[in-house]
Formats: structure tokens, C-alpha cells, sequence
């Protein structure tokens, strides 16, 4: 079932800023990662989502409803984090806590305790003499506090120290057993990695990619470095591996990229009598370069 649909949107701004011809969904129980660079669109598709901004064209539902014409009723069952939260700074943050859930109607703040000291919060100071992470951690509090079956999050861990950016990791995989429906947009992608099932990316406003991240991640390169017992052996391996390199300064050690072939690279390499090793992964980030054009190769 299809919670979040975005069919065909275009949001113009001129000089090719904005989206255009935009379509993906989140299904319903899913983290949905939402990547791009600055500038790609990213914000101003979940702008379109809260109902802040109509589409030119195109459609964009949320529980078949109307993302711009229903919006009241969509934010009844969603939760949303901006990229860019607007603090009240004459407030404390505990008043600010308190203005939020009046406004969402909620009379109980134990879940907002509960993630108060999940991410060592003492939100009684002032906001305008608060640190970038502490007001992050009030708009994440913000966010979840209701318990919302929806939760739409605009760079959700911008300021946090990584110890608290783990405890937002495991916020998420919580509600994500929990059954809630989340689209997060992310430039962290240790956190991508590790939280969601699918990613969406975008690069210019346009569609780049979607797919799994198993799949994603499994075609990510790595590059394996074999040391053999003399260089006789390296120069048999080079020999029937064209994508191996023998080492000019080590004769003994070769190297390659290997990706889905890793298994073929490894049973060659048996055939001769290996001392070391090591295998270096590619970062999703670097992998994610490919689609934002920072690497050509």
C-alpha cells in the first residue's frame, strides 16, 4: 500500500531550479531515504508534501488525500521535522515543547519526557541561547512526540554530535518496527545505510534513481589489495585477472576494483599462495557521487 504518492510534480522556479516531472511513493511501513545535494530539489518536494506550496502540475497524496487541498487533515497523522525549524527565541524550549502540542491538541506529554531523556534534553533553558544541536533535538521531540503513523524529516540530524546522531539511528529503526511510514531526507549516509529500505535520489530536481538499498549497496566497488608469497605468483594472477594490477614499488601485492565479481577474484586467487588480504569498501557517499556527477569514472 502506498502511503506517500508523488505523481509527476513540477514546481518551476526559473533558470532550472525546483522539480520537474517528479514521481516516486513511500509505502506504508517504510523508510523511504531521500538523498541529493544542496540545490537538487529536495526541500521543495517536501514543502509541496506539507501543502506550504502547490505544484504546477502533477499531483502529490498523502492517504489518497490531496497534499494542498487537505493539508489540515493530512497533519492530523503526520509528523515533520524542517530542514530549518522557526523557534520562538523569546521561549524556553519546554515552552516551546508546550506551545507545539497545544497546537496539536495533545493533552499528554509522557512520549515528549520519554524522548527528552532518550536524547539528554533539558529543554528548560532559553532558545536564543541555545546550541544548533539542542534546538535539533526540540524539533525532534516536536516531530515525534504525538506518535504519528507519518513522519516527514528534512535533514533530521543537522547539528547533532554523532553519539546523539546513533540515538536518532535507533529512533528510527524503533519506529520502523513499530510500523510508522517515514520519508527522510539525509546527507548522512551511515544513517541512510543503516535505517532505510529504499532510497530515492534526485539531482537537479529531476529523478536520478530508485532502488533498494540492498541493491544499492551491493553494487558499491571495492577495492581489494591480495599480497602473494612471490612475485611470480602476482604476475600469474595479473595474468588471467585483467582488472588486477601489479604494484611497481611491492612486485608481491596486487590490486583491483572488484564489485559483484568479488567472489570470481577470490577462488583465482587460490590458486596461488596468498600472505595478506584486505578488502576497502566504497562509501555510499562515494557511490552516491556517481549519480550527483562529482565522479565521472
Amino acid at each position: 500500500m502506498k502511503t506517500i504518492e508523488i505523481e509527476h510534480i513540477t514546481k518551476d522556479y526559473g533558470q532550472h531550479r525546483g522539480v520537474f516531472d517528479l514521481s516516486f511513493d513511500v509505502r506504508k511501513g517504510e523508510v523511504l531515504g531521500f538523498l541529493g545535494p544542496n540545490g537538487a530539489g529536495k526541500t521543495t518536494t517536501i514543502r509541496q508534501l506539507l501543502g506550504f506550496i502547490k505544484p504546477d502540475q502533477g499531483k502529490v497524496n498523502i492517504l489518497g488525500k490531496d497534499c494542498f487541498e487537505q493539508a489540515d487533515e493530512i497533519k492530523k497523522s503526520l509528523g515533520y521535522l524542517p530542514g530549518e525549524i522557526a523557534f520562538i527565541d523569546s521561549m524556553s524550549g519546554m515552552e516551546f515543547i508546550r506551545f507545539v502540542a497545544k497546537m496539536k491538541k495533545m493533552k499528554d506529554l509522557g512520549r515528549a519526557q520519554e524522548l527528552m531523556e532518550q536524547f539528554e534534553l533539558n529543554a528548560n533553558g532559553k532558545l536564543k541561547k541555545m546550541s544548533k544541536g539542542m534546538k535539533q533535538k526540540i524539533g525532534i521531540v516536536c516531530a515525534f512526540m504525538q506518535d504519528p503513523d507519518i513522519l516527514i524529516l528534512d535533514e533530521p540530524t543537522s547539528g547533532l554530535d554523532p553519539l546523539m546522531q546513533n540515538r536518532f539511528v535507533e529512533l528510527i529503526l524503533s519506529e520502523k518496527r513499530r510500523g510508522k511510514t517515514i520519508l527522510m531526507s539525509s546527507h548522512i549516509f551511515e544513517e541512510v545505510e543503516r535505517t532505510c529500505d529504499r532510497a530515492v535520489i534526485i539531482r537537479g530536481g529531476e529523478l536520478v534513481a530508485v532502488d533498494t538499498m540492498e541493491s544499492l549497496c551491493s553494487g558499491k566497488q571495492k577495492r581489494m589489495e591480495i599480497t602473494f608469497a612471490d612475485t611470480a605468483m602476482a604476475a600469474g594472477y595479473v595474468s588471467g585477472f585483467a582488472k588486477a594490477v601489479q604494484d611497481e614499488q611491492d612486485g608481491r601485492r596486487v590490486t583491483m576494483k572488484v564489485g559483484r565479481d568479488i567472489d570470481e577474484a577470490v577462488k583465482k586467487a587460490g590458486a596461488f599462495t596468498v600472505v595478506d588480504l584486505n578488502v576497502h569498501t566504497q562509501s555510499l557517499e562515494d557511490f552516491f557521487l556517481h549519480f550527483y556527477g562529482g565522479d565521472q569514472s
